[in-house]
């Protein structure tokens, strides 16, 4: 049996989620949607990002940028005492959390030496707003 984390005996889960299926699969279609992705990264998501790393002091920016697909790409240094990779997804779900709109998808990578997060969050109508939405990529530096 392979274990799913430390101390698992039983080797597979209890059940599925697929109450979740159709809420993924709306975000899932927004995100297929031609010129989903809104402008502006900077006017609309870099005011939050700054207040965020400002007031909680865990990770600093040091660089924002828009790439080639869309994406907003932020650079961001650990700057707290180094606790482990669970308190850095903590403060990158607390970052995320001060831009993210209705719906938002979140996914983890890691390499050697950096942290990335992966964003997609968005209105997909149900708010005040029209259908939008951002993709943000979170590389965390300087937390080993």
């Amino acid at each position: 049996m392979s274990a799913r984390w430390e101390g698992d005996a039983r080797g597979r889960g209890v059940g599925d989620a697929r109450q979740l299926f159709p809420g993924a699969d709306e975000l899932l279609a927004a995100f297929r949607r031609p010129d989903w992705v809104a402008e502006d990264p900077e006017l609309h998501l870099r005011p939050h990002v700054e207040a965020w790393c400002e007031n909680d002091g865990r990770m600093a920016l040091i660089s924002a940028r828009g790439d080639e697909r869309h994406a907003y790409v932020l650079e961001l240094g650990w700057r707290a005492a180094a606790t482990g990779i669970g308190a850095v997804r903590a403060a990158a779900f607390s970052l995320i959390g001060s831009f993210a709109e209705t719906a938002t998808y979140i996914r983890q990578r890691r390499d050697d030496r950096d942290l990335r997060f992966e964003v997609g969050t968005g209105e997909l109508g149900d708010g005040r707003f029209e259908p939008h939405g951002h993709v943000v990529i979170i590389d965390v530096t300087g937390w080993r």
